[in-house]
């Protein structure tokens, strides 16, 4: 398991930050979104869409629940901060995307992470000024599993401009 703290000072940060992890997704891998409203989930999502080369708008699926892009890999952006129930989520088969060929992004994963790959990422977003006033964010990146075993050294490596002390 590897994880790294990063600080991101502007939103554009938290893009480049996805921006930089896109090239080591893999078909298949699970990205675990977690954080308050407003930290910065569907930004992060919207910089691995066009690390990915995904045309288009990247908006959040708050509504729809599942949005897929087309890029390099299929995106499957998932968010289910409105499911009230468990099952809820399994209707959605998200293990099914995490098992084929696209790339599975979840905000509020943290409330489903048993239901997820145990192989993943699992990504935390937190505003530093409470008063939303400063858009700076911690960002705490886990590398979960063995198969991000092999990537260990180049995620560090991406993700170095914006490490900090833990």
């Amino acid at each position: 398991m590897v994880t790294v703290s990063l600080r991101a000072a502007t939103a554009a940060d938290t893009r480049a930050i996805g921006r930089a992890l896109a090239p080591l997704f893999r078909a298949g891998d699970a990205v675990v979104l977690t954080g308050e409203l407003g930290a910065g989930k569907t930004t992060f999502v919207q910089g691995v869409a066009d690390g990915l080369g995904v045309d288009g708008t990247v908006s959040s699926p708050t509504f729809v629940l599942v949005k897929e892009y087309v890029g390099r890999l299929t995106v499957a952006h998932a968010d289910i901060y409105r499911l009230e129930r468990v099952q809820d989520v399994v209707d959605l088969g998200l293990d099914e995307i995490a098992d084929g060929e696209a790339l599975l992004l979840v905000e509020w994963g943290d409330a489903v992470e048993e239901l997820l790959p145990d192989d993943r990422l699992r990504i935390e977003l937190t505003g530093e000024d409470p008063t939303g006033v400063d858009e700076s964010r911690r960002i705490e990146v886990e590398a979960v599993g063995s198969g991000w075993s092999g990537r260990a050294d180049e995620l560090s490596a991406v993700l170095a401009p914006w490490e900090v002390a833990a």
